[in-house]
């Protein structure tokens, strides 16, 4: 057979396969969506008379001098009895966070709030490691988790421990707020991702009676739950996801309350944002690696098994737009040279429009939902174009972290760092915690910018102006991408 149409088939079949994933995954996501939409919603029972257990609030701290002692006056200020509350700051900072919180916990003992500070010999385990070492002490039959830059509202407890009503439910989730949406474009993408998460997904996942997961904070567990789940694991970056799917496969159910609402802070320089969606991809891919297999095993209603692979799978999205992306140009090639090939090609330029049309429908969804929005379609496009644009700008670095996952290349949990901005107001550059170097990553984006420089000018010398957009695009998000690195790294 001819080389080059060995080479052809081969670039054709894997071309071909990362387009049908992201048009599947982006089905689903619209089907999320509907769902969301719909009135079939999972109805928990609710307690309707006073009920004040006794809740642990568990508060994970790792080097947050900037934002601890906003945490804990926000906590001790709760509406909960105090001889029912504990709260317990698991604290592995190595820097004078530890000062600061010693002296928060030493004020709220003074004023009668039951608050410890738990330290631990060693960072075993970073997050995951400190909640299984501080949850077998805790008094409480309910544990709330908060992480450092969340202020919960005073009504929080008595707002979602009433869906505990329902003696199977294992977690009560409320939804995330932003203190800083405004403070720049970069947060404001962050909120439309994060809102349509909360609004679309959570919501649909829990009126088509599909697993859900508990989203690391701003949620209350009940602690028989973790334990018959088997405890806090530390062997995935996403402890959250996992657990809770080892919850669900025992037969527990998660709710999620969005009009119950945590506030918290958006990263506001790009290596924050980095490290966060490093951690978030990688732990997507780890937990895939362990858990799935159980799932389709599980005697699970079908579409319940199929939501999810594409939940915990969806990590694989980004390794799908690496691939599409970098093969571009060599089926630009195989387009200007190989007639034969016009139909194939055609047929997954429709795969590549309807994807983001279906993802415009469900992120659409999100931007409707969220109270500071509901505008119309018309303002949302160009936010929505500039997501997509940030998205491919960091699919080099979501790759990486899906690769490793898949791998089980281990690394540590690497923070995401907080700087007390709340609104449109606040610095960053003279505070500690923040990157001062560029990464080899770094290189492999220029590198990017120019080979998609290359694929436009290569549209351009052939007319081809539908393949114009695209490689437009993905230039434009390796922009923002180097942009936000050299504006933000210190």
């Amino acid at each position: 057979m001819d080389p080059v149409a060995i080479v052809a088939i081969v670039l054709m079949a894997v071309y071909s396969l990362a387009a049908w994933f992201n048009l599947s995954y982006s089905v689903h996501q619209v089907n999320l969506a509907l769902l969301a939409r719909s009135k079939g919603r999972r109805i928990f029972q609710r307690r309707t008379t006073p009920w004040y257990p006794v809740v642990t609030i568990q508060l994970p701290v790792y080097n947050e001098r900037y934002v601890v002692e906003r945490l804990i006056d926000q906590v001790c200020a709760i509406d909960w009895p105090k001889d029912r509350l504990e709260i317990q700051v698991l604290d592995d900072s190595d820097d004078d966070t530890t000062a600061l919180i010693a002296g928060r916990t030493e004020q709220w003992q003074r004023e009668g709030i039951d608050i410890k500070h738990v330290r631990r010999a060693a960072r075993t385990g970073y997050k995951a490691g400190a909640l299984a070492h501080a949850t077998p002490g805790a008094r409480g039959q309910f544990i709330a988790i908060f992480d450092a830059d969340f202020l919960p509202p005073a009504g929080f407890l008595k707002a979602l421990m009433p869906r505990f009503a329902d003696e199977d439910v294992a977690v009560v989730q409320g939804r995330w707020g932003h203190l800083n949406e405004d403070y720049s474009l970069l947060t404001r993408l962050q909120a439309l991702g994060l809102d349509t998460h909360f609004f679309v997904e959570n919501r649909g996942r829990m009126a088509g009676q599909h697993f859900l997961n508990f989203n690391g904070t701003a949620g209350i567990w009940r602690k028989v739950a973790i334990d018959s789940a088997g405890g806090w694991n530390s062997d995935t970056l996403t402890e959250d996801l996992d657990l809770s799917y080892r919850a669900q496969l025992k037969g527990w159910k998660i709710c999620f309350v969005p009009e119950v609402v945590c506030p918290a802070e958006l990263p506001v320089i790009l290596g924050a944002v980095k490290s966060q969606q490093f951690r978030w991809t990688k732990g997507a891919a780890e937990s895939t690696r362990k858990l799935l297999g159980k799932v389709l095993r599980a005697p699970l209603p079908f579409r319940t098994k199929v939501h999810a692979f594409f939940h915990l799978t969806n990590s694989v999205v980004f390794v799908c737009m690496m691939l599409l992306a970098v093969l571009s140009i060599p089926v630009l090639w195989l387009k200007y040279h190989y007639a034969d090939y016009d139909n194939w090609i055609a047929l997954n330029a429709s795969f590549f429009a309807l994807t983001y049309f279906n993802l415009a429908f469900f992120y659409l969804q999100g931007y409707r939902a969220s109270a500071a929005h509901r505008r119309s379609a018309y303002t949302f496009l160009p936010v929505y174009f500039l997501l997509i644009c940030m998205a491919l700008g960091i699919a080099v670095h979501n790759t990486i972290a899906v690769v490793e996952g898949f791998m089980g290349r281990k690394s540590p949990f690497v923070r995401t760092p907080k700087f007390n901005i709340t609104g449109k107001s606040g610095g960053w550059r003279h505070v500690r915690y923040k990157a001062r170097y560029l990464s080899v990553v770094t290189v492999l984006e220029v590198a990017m910018l120019g080979y998609f420089l290359f694929g436009a000018w290569l549209s351009w010398q052939h007319d081809d102006l539908l393949a114009i957009p695209f490689h437009l695009m993905q230039v434009t998000g390796f922009s923002m991408v180097l942009y936000y690195t050299v504006k933000t790294r210190g």
